[in-house]
Formats: C-alpha cells, structure tokens, sequence
C-alpha cells in the first residue's frame, strides 16, 4: 500500500517538472517569428535558447544546499513561482533583449523545480518505492520535450509568440495551488553544508563568457570585420569575440584549481578521475552540442527554406521527439541487460546517419523522407544521453550519485549552450553573415538556403563522431543488475 502523500506529491512535482522541460523545447519553433518581429540576429536567437540553460545549469548544483538550507517544500514552492512570474515578463517582452534577460529568470526558477521536486517524491515514498515512483512520473516527463514543438507552433499560428510564455502562467499558477494543498507539510530544514560561493563567482560567469565569446564570433560575422579582427577558416575573430572567450576560458581554469583543493566544491571535479564518469562528462558535453546545436538549425530551416508554418513545424519534429522518448523507455530497460555504455556506442550510429541523412535533404524532400530522418535523428539521441550518465553511475557509491549528476547535467547544458551558438556561428557564415530571415527575405534561392544549413549541420555530425571516442570507454564497462535497478537521483 502506497503511503497517503505520494500519488498527490508525485502528481504536483510531474506537473512542475513537466513546464520546466516544456519550455527547452517549446521556444525552438518560435526563434524564426521572434527574429522578424524583434529584429534579432542569428547570434541574438541562440541566446534566447542558451540563456534558459545557462540559467539552468548554474542553478543546478545550489539544490542540494538549497534544500537543505530552506527546506523541498518551500524550495519547490519558490522555484515555481519564479518560474512562473518570469514567463509571465517574458511573454511581455518589448526587446530581444528583454527577453533573454526574462529567459535567464526562468532557467534560475526552473532549474531548481525537478531537483527540488525528486527530493519531495523521496521523502513520500520511501527507499523501498522510489524507482517505481520514479519510472511512473517519468513518462510524462519523456512526453514533455517532443511535444514543446507541438505546442509551440500551436500557439504561434493561433495567437502570437507572446502566448509561447504566457501559456506557463494558468499552468504555473495551478501547480502552486495544488502544491500549497496536496504537498506534505513542510520538514524541518537540516543543517546544511556551507555555500561554496568563491566557486559560484568562478563557475557562473565563466560559462557566460564562454558561450558569449563563440556568440560574437556569429554577431561579428565572415572574415572582414574590422582591422583587428583575425581570421580563421574565414570567420572573423575580433577582440570583441576573443575577450570574453580568453576570460571565460580563465575563469573556469580558476573554478577547475579551486574545486580540486576545496573540500566541498559547487561541483565536484574529483570525480572525472574516476573512467566512466570522466568519459560519460565528455560524451554529454559532445552529444549535448550536437543535439541543441541541430535542433537550433532544423526549426529555422524548415521554416524559411521549407516555407513551413510554425505549426507544420512542430508536427515534423513530432516524429523526433517520440522517437527519443520511446529510446530513453527502451535504453533504460536494456540497460540492465547489456550495460549502458554498449547502448551508448550503438546509439551513436542512428544519431550520425540521421544527421548525415538531414545534410543531404533539402527543402524539396517528400514529408516521408523528412519525418523518416527525424525519427532517427530522436532514436539516437534518446539511446546516447540518459544511458551515458546511466553508464557514469556504475562505479559511484551510493552517496556520490548526486553529486555526479549534479556534475554531468552542468557538463551537458554546456555542451547544449556552446552547440546552439557554434550552429548560429555556422549558420551565419554559410548565409555570407546574414540571418537566415534576411536571407529569405532578399530572395535566396532554396538551394542556397539548403547549402547554408546543410554546411552548419556537419558540425553536430562531427561532434557526434568525436563522442565515439568516450563511447568506447563507456561501452567497456557494464552495470550490475543491482546498480541498474537503483534509482536516479
């Protein structure tokens, strides 16, 4: 017999952290309207993507201090009402910059709902009934990104891009009212370690500057941008670009030496000396650019070269992200079988040839052959990213577990933020430095259209190919049945 509080818990924490994972994914139909009607750039464009994960990878390991500090209840409490007041600016939004500066406050309350939540969930079920738990709330979970295209190009044909956001605040404003009622009372805060607030100050803005550095590279356009700029492989390197990206470089060379002499770091480096979890962060920094950096492209190309509608759009990425969701459901049951890290080197075969596939279709290809190229390309991400951190989990003891998950998901919202901006970069030299919408807009023939994006989707398809290598040190290894079985954190 379940204890009372765990189906409300669990329903109240699935509905929570369904709207934070909708919302990865629901703005990427909306990037080609966003820039017409704000006047944005490419590199302006992929920051309303990499400021929500950026966002949400800084929150990301303040959780467990958080909670304990303040408590799950009130910490979920909190997280979902910023998150919600926050789409509530953003859908009010009078700039681009605006925007991204409201998105930065969504992934802030975001990235503490689903952590927040898993520790509620734990609390109401018990050891003996977490992973069943776990398993039932995750398949909406799944549900949730491939149907944030769908969604999005709904609200975008039916009303405006405004409503793209707004749709969060009924949502939102429902989930507080039922976790106000149905959540169990709130536990007595535990004492709590001390925030490690020197690693804060390096991390955060280090990652900033990273991906700033490589967005300007795109802003600053094709070689040609000024006296001091420096070219490489045609692109234009100017100190606008290599400033940040020399500080962000520097600041995380500062956070790597501090976390390796503190005693209890932001993140936990120590741990990448150990094979599985050092090659499972390097296949989740390369898969995640891959993943974010196409789905950053494919949207934008399906709408200008393809002349989709919004909503056309999100039902022909409908077929990827089903495929994902039902290879995470099957990945996670063969795991147990034939270990992780052997699914992880064979999901990158479906991952590369979709990706290769999509370079050499263009805008003229029957729906079939698209909707047949996205189902591949959702089947191997979904057989790559959960069973890689899966596969980091084998050697950890039982209380490391969340560190390193802790330490992978910051790895891999990395990894998605730097691919979203190495495509912009990509994108906008293959259109001779301009925006794929300007590009429309003076007449582009298709094909040319067709060669900008098939150009900028090599560089997922090399970053898939360079995740072989951690595939292979992965796929040595293999779960027992016991670690397996245990549930995820």
């Amino acid at each position: 017999m379940s204890p009372p509080r765990l189906l409300p818990t669990a329903v109240v924490v699935t509905l929570g952290a369904a709207l934070s994972i909708l919302d990865t994914t629901v703005v990427t139909v909306a990037l080609e309207t966003l820039g017409r009607e704000l006047g944005a750039s490419l590199t302006t464009l992929q920051w309303v993507a990499t400021a929500y994960l950026l966002a949400l990878a800084t929150t990301i390991p303040l959780t467990g201090w958080a909670a304990d500090r303040f408590g799950a209840r009130r910490l979920f409490l909190a997280a979902v009402g910023a998150f919600t007041a926050a789409s509530a600016l953003a859908g009010l939004a009078w700039s681009a910059e605006a925007l991204i500066a409201f998105r930065v406050l969504q992934g802030l309350g975001g990235g503490l709902i689903m952590p927040a939540g898993i520790v509620l969930v734990g609390e109401a079920a018990g050891p003996q009934r977490m992973a069943r738990t776990m398993s039932a709330i995750g398949i909406p979970l799944l549900v949730a990104p491939a149907l944030g295209p769908l969604v999005g190009g709904a609200l975008l044909d039916a009303v405006s891009w405004r409503w793209v956001f707004l749709v969060n605040l009924p949502i939102g404003l429902l989930v507080l009212a039922l976790a106000t009622r149905l959540l169990p009372p709130q536990a007595p805060p535990r004492p709590a370690l001390a925030l490690d607030r020197r690693g804060l100050l390096l991390l955060a803005p280090g990652l900033v500057a990273l991906v700033y550095g490589l967005s300007r590279i795109a802003a600053d356009g094709v070689a040609g941008g000024g006296a001091a700029a420096v070219s490489l492989l045609g692109v234009a390197l100017t100190p606008a670009a290599l400033l940040p990206l020399a500080t962000g470089a520097l600041l995380l060379a500062a956070f790597t030496r501090h976390a390796l002499r503190t005693r209890d770091p932001l993140l936990e480096l120590r741990l990448l000396r150990e094979p599985a979890v050092g090659a499972a962060a390097l296949a989740l920094l390369l898969l995640g650019g891959a993943f974010l950096g196409a789905l950053f492209l494919l949207p934008l190309e399906l709408q200008t070269a393809r002349g989709a509608t919004p909503l056309q759009t999100g039902l022909l990425l409908l077929p990827q992200g089903v495929a994902a969701a039902l290879a995470i459901a099957l990945a996670g049951r063969l795991s147990e079988r034939v270990g992780a890290g052997r699914i992880v080197a064979a999901g990158l075969l479906p991952f590369a040839l979709a990706l290769l596939w999509l370079t050499r279709i263009g805008a003229s290809a029957p729906t079939t052959e698209l909707c047949g190229a996205l189902a591949l390309f959702g089947l191997g991400m979904g057989a790559t990213m959960m069973p890689a951190m899966t596969a980091a989990y084998a050697p950890l003891q039982r209380a490391q577990v969340a560190r390193a998950t802790a330490l992978l998901t910051v790895v891999q919202r990395l990894g998605s933020s730097l691919g979203a901006a190495l495509a912009a970069v990509a994108l906008t030299h293959g259109l001779g430095g301009a925006s794929s919408a300007d590009a429309t807009a003076r007449g582009a023939a298709p094909a040319c259209l067709d060669d900008a994006f098939a150009s900028a989707l090599r560089w997922p398809l090399l970053l898939v190919l360079l995740a072989l290598g951690p595939a292979v040190v992965l796929a040595g290894r293999r779960l027992s049945r016991a670690q397996a079985a245990a549930p995820r954190p």
